[in-house]
């Protein structure tokens, strides 16, 4: 396990760097979007529509931000439950999305999905909203404005910090470290 700096979106072959476990500091342009952005992603790919985004070496953190105070950039913004999109994220993969940032585990079709697209599923610490949001330097409202605090955003980060959980091998850090806790 190894710390990382690493450059967002991700250069061809930066996915396939991170090993599971490592700890890494994102910085530059990520998008936020959560359960029901993807449901209309899925619904816009499966009519032959574009995405109001280009997911190639893109990044998407799980999170329903809340409104930013007098003079921040954003307010609380904590990750959300990764399994909700479990249902979306294969088709997402598969069009040029190469990470994901959440919390909790993910289905074993997501993880053979990240494995087979060369991609990688990072968790940011959950109930740390508050100061993960100082990690965003920037944030401009993209698309879906209807959906509020699931609206899909761009957001500008500075050694944003993540565990990688499953890597582009199919590592699972989450196993892992329960293997080595049941080994003694």
């Amino acid at each position: 396990m190894s710390e990382k700096r690493i450059r967002v979106p991700f250069d061809p072959g930066a996915a396939e760097s991170l090993k599971s476990g490592d700890t890494v500091l994102l910085s530059g342009t990520i998008y936020t979007a959560r359960d029901a952005a993807h449901k209309r992603m899925a619904e816009q790919l499966e009519n032959g529509e574009a995405l109001p985004v280009d997911l190639e070496g893109q990044v998407i953190y799980y999170v329903g931000p809340t409104p930013a105070r007098p003079g921040e950039v954003i307010g609380s913004a904590g990750p959300t439950t990764s399994s909700r999109m479990d249902a979306y994220t294969p088709a997402l993969l598969s069009h040029g999305l190469k990470g994901m940032i959440g919390k909790g585990y993910r289905s074993r079709e997501v993880i053979d999905a990240i494995q087979k697209n060369n991609a990688v599923y990072m968790v940011a610490i959950g109930g740390t909203g508050a100061l993960l949001a100082r990690k965003i330097t920037a944030s401009a409202l993209v698309a879906y404005e209807d959906l509020g605090t699931e609206a899909i955003r761009r957001l500008e980060v500075e050694d944003f910090p993540c565990i990688v959980i499953n890597d582009s091998e199919g590592n699972d850090f989450y196993e892992s470290s329960q293997q080595s806790f049941s080994n003694d």
